[in-house]
């Protein structure tokens, strides 16, 4: 593959910056497209990288997107229409998404031709502006529904020579969907109850209230049509394995930003209601962790 390929970041927070850092370690250029203390810090200090592999990189940054061959969205996902929107005006080549919660490859399709939906486990955190933790190695799902793309396969061969662990898939939205529902059990009671992602197997309560909630999530698959799967087990899996992590909602909550609550807990209630199900678990989360917000004077 030619290294000359253009990857851009639209989005470099923590998972966007892991991303970017590894793509560009691979030789590829690389444009990181921030905001804020990020942007500034970015464009001063480079990127440094600790945690599974360390490196201090001088990175291409602004706040404004460039015309690339790949860009990858990592944007919060109310944001997802402002970059469809501000992205639609250039030409990005392939649009890859790896963010949280649903309807994100919806979004984007209504603005942008050549987008390919993604989901990813790996672990990142902002330790401080241009600062990432690589946290934790995973997989990264690339593809459509139905067929697989040319354009997923290219995605998938640029984050493989970056030594991302990325399979091609033509399942995507039961992918993204699962995700959700094990983000919806975890998240949103982290976040609530300020605690990292083990205790919500190791507290009975807790434990309780996130069968519920993936209970929820699973009778609204059903309805899609979606494939049956062990959520409840996926759930404990995750948050045994990340049981030291801080979810990225409570990290949201700590540091006075919005979380996504609307795309991950709200849409599990949306598309129950439309359905003509209840989703109760649920939206009670949603209507906490907003009213948390609120407290906070956070949004």
């Amino acid at each position: 593959m030619n290294r000359e390929i253009t990857v851009q970041i639209m989005g470099a927070g923590a998972i966007g910056s892991l991303f970017g850092g590894l793509i560009r370690l691979a030789g590829f250029k690389v444009h990181f497209v921030a905001r804020g203390k990020q942007l500034e810090a970015l464009k001063k200090d480079g990127l440094i990288l600790t945690g599974l592999l360390e490196g201090h990189l001088k990175v291409d940054a602004s706040n404004n997107p460039e015309n690339a061959d790949i860009t990858i969205v990592a944007v919060k996902a109310y944001d997802t229409e402002n970059a469809a929107r501000i992205l639609s005006k250039i030409d990005p080549g392939i649009v890859f998404t790896i963010q949280n919660g649903i309807g994100n490859v919806e979004i984007l399709s209504k603005y942008l031709d050549r987008v390919v939906g993604g989901v990813t486990t790996y672990g990142a955190n902002l330790v401080a502006p241009g600062v990432v933790n690589f946290a934790g190695k995973g997989i990264v799902y690339a593809g459509d529904d139905g067929y697989i793309s040319d354009d997923a396969k290219v995605v998938a061969e640029v984050l493989r020579r970056a030594g991302f662990n990325c399979e091609v898939v033509d399942d995507i939205s039961f992918r993204i969907w699962s995700k959700a529902i094990v983000n919806a059990a975890i998240n949103p009671l982290t976040a609530i109850c300020r605690v990292r992602n083990g205790k919500i197997v190791e507290v009975e309560e807790l434990w309780g209230v996130a069968k519920a909630i993936v209970e929820e999530g699973v009778r609204v698959l059903k309805k899609m049509g979606l494939p049956e799967a062990d959520f409840v087990g996926m759930v404990r899996e995750v948050a045994l394995k990340t049981s030291e992590n801080r979810s990225s909602m409570l990290q949201d909550i700590e540091n006075g930003k919005r979380t996504e609550i609307e795309f991950i807990n709200g849409a599990i209630v949306r598309r129950a209601k439309e359905f003509g199900l209840e989703a109760p678990t649920n939206e009670l989360l949603v209507n906490l962790v907003k009213g948390v917000e609120k407290a906070y004077g956070i949004g």
